[in-house]
Formats: structure tokens, sequence, C-alpha cells
């Protein structure tokens, strides 16, 4: 069975046009420097600076930055904390970010506990990309998979012989 980390490549991912990725990973360079600065924090997130009231101000307003350039911007989606580790279900952050508009009343915006929504993955995992964090996941995926398939090609030699 192939993971999603084997079928994807850090180095060629193209989830977006490349102008809005720069523009995300530029963004949140700036909006976020402390993971840009200091890798480790990028590399495991810290829920709980993510789902602080500040670190929700944050996001709520980096978000709104992209609510008409990303198609469903605000869904809730998966994400690793851990980039060094697959997709587990203790490597794994849901969440949903329900939004409401009332005529003549400014956005309210109620966020989940675990919150991680399209924007926050496509920023946060552009900016692995773009730092080299998946690269050693991707590795080890791949060395995985030819392990694989040179068993396989071994055990059909086997039976034909």
């Amino acid at each position: 069975m192939m993971t999603s980390t084997q079928q994807f490549d850090p180095e060629k991912a193209e989830n977006l046009p490349e102008v809005l990725d720069d523009e995300i990973f530029e963004d949140f360079s700036k909006t976020f420097p402390h993971y840009v600065e200091n890798l480790d924090s990028l590399a495991k997130l810290d829920e709980e600076q993510v789902k602080s009231n500040e670190g929700k101000d944050k996001w709520r307003e980096f978000m709104g930055r992209y609510e008409k350039k990303i198609n469903d911007y605000n869904f809730g989606t998966l994400l690793r904390p851990d980039c060094k580790d697959e997709y587990t279900e203790k490597n794994s952050m849901f969440g949903e970010f329900a939004l409401s508009t009332l005529v003549g009343r400014p956005l309210q915006t109620i966020v989940s506990p675990d919150l991680v929504t399209r924007t926050q993955f496509y920023a946060i995992e552009i900016a692995r990309n773009r730092l080299g964090l998946n690269d050693e996941i991707h590795l080890q995926a791949k060395a995985h998979a030819e392990k694989e398939k040179q068993a396989k090609a071994a055990a059909a030699a086997a039976q034909s012989s």
C-alpha cells in the first residue's frame, strides 16, 4: 500500500499556483517569524501555541487574507504536527473552522480546540517544503517503497522458478 508521503515529492509540490505559494510563504514568514527562525518549532508544532488566544487571533487574520484566493480556505483538514513522522492517529491534527456571517455584523469565527484549516495546512506545508523539513520523511517513504518493490520482485522470481 502506498502512503501519501511515498506519492508526494516535496520538491515538486504543486498544490497552488506558484505565485500563490510564494505569497503564502512570504506572508507566513512575516506573520509567524518564529517558525522560520526556529525550524524545530515548524518541524514539531506546539498545539498549545497554535490554539492560544494570541495564536488564534494571528491565524484568523492570516486566513482572512486568503478567503477569496484559496477555495474552501477554512475547511478542516489533517496535518502532521511532527513532520518527521507519517500520518498516524497520534500524529495528526484535525479541526473545523466554522464561519458564519450576519448581515451588518462582522465575521464571527468559532475555533475548535485542534484547529487546522486548509489555509493553515498550505502555509505550514509550503514552509516545511521550502525549508527542507519534509525531505527526510519523503526519502524514508521512498526507501521503504523500494524495499517493498524489491521484496515483491524477489517473491515473484522465486515463484516462477
